[in-house]
């Protein structure tokens, strides 16, 4: 131990450590720092006295105050609920279109609808609601099993080809390759019709062809001009909006060996006025349809 002096410049004690002829002044803490430091002390002795603090096998020390960060959670969440229970309660009783002449309560409905498809729909559906290939563009006028309010509200409740559900959206498109139905050449003439009826290059000659076949085969689904039927969930063919891409491959491969979708059914999952502010949101996205006269 380096023996402990008195520094001529300063005049404070050193520790009697020295390093390369530097020497270590053995300066004492500022007292405002010692007072704040014992302060600190005092304070966590107190807090984890009053609060939970200790870990223990099955929770924590509960604290002389009994509180709880998860019991404040749990009362914000109980007195958010009672402040909605009157909107839902009005929603869940309302039909769909007498909450669209509410306008607080339409405001309320969308607002709950958009928090329900940002938790629920997004994965699917994107979100901002413009779909993929596979999944429907939301924000469009182009449905496939209708865009009015109560049937929108349907395909939410009970899905499409979900297997869970006895009343759910249902329709296959045959498999006109696998089954040979149509033969090769007759598909890449029901390819070309397709192309023609939704404005893209096609073959003049085969696309006559195929109308033929289109007619015999396709129209019962589609509508003789390709215009779709949403009772059945068949798509319209007549625009350039599709579910998967809408070249002649993907056509051909579509009528071979259709791809059939599937969409849960909420009714299992969320209650009654989530599924009807859902409905809602979903409706105003793309304007919806209005209703049959």
């Amino acid at each position: 131990m380096a023996k402990r002096e008195r520094d001529d410049i300063s005049g404070t004690e050193t520790t009697g450590h020295e390093w390369d002829g530097i020497r270590e002044l053995d300066t004492p803490m500022p007292r405002w720092w010692l007072w704040t430091y014992a302060a600190s002390v005092i304070f966590s002795i107190a807090y984890v006295i009053a609060y939970p603090a200790w870990p223990l096998i099955h929770g924590a020390t509960p604290g002389l105050l009994g509180y709880s960060s998860r019991g404040e959670l749990q009362q914000d969440i109980a007195a958010a609920r009672l402040a909605q229970s009157k909107q839902l309660e009005k929603i869940k009783s309302l039909p769909l279109e007498d909450i669209r002449k509410d306008p607080k309560l339409l405001q309320f409905a969308e607002a709950g609808g958009k928090a329900a498809f940002s938790l629920n729909c997004i994965q699917c559906h994107g979100s901002g609601a413009a779909g993929g290939k596979g999944y429907p563009n939301l924000n469009d006028d182009d449905w496939l099993w209708g865009g009015t309010l109560d049937k929108i509200h349907a395909t939410l409740q009970h899905g499409i080809r979900y297997t869970a559900d006895s009343d759910t959206r249902q329709s296959l498109m045959p498999s006109f390759g696998g089954d040979q139905i149509l033969k090769p050449t007759q598909i890449d003439d029901v390819a070309e019709f397709v192309l023609k009826i939704s404005g893209q290059k096609n073959d003049a000659v085969a696309s006559t062809s195929g109308a033929v076949i289109f007619k015999e085969n396709c129209a019962a689904c589609h509508g003789d001009h390709g215009e779709g039927n949403h009772d059945l969930g068949a798509p319209r063919l007549t625009d350039a909006i599709t579910l998967y891409v809408s070249d002649k491959a993907s056509i051909v491969a579509q009528i071979k060996k259709p791809r059939q979708g599937v969409m849960p059914a909420w009714s299992a999952r969320l209650d009654e006025a989530t599924i009807k502010q859902l409905t809602i949101y979903v409706h105003e996205l793309g304007g919806g349809e209005a209703p049959a006269p």
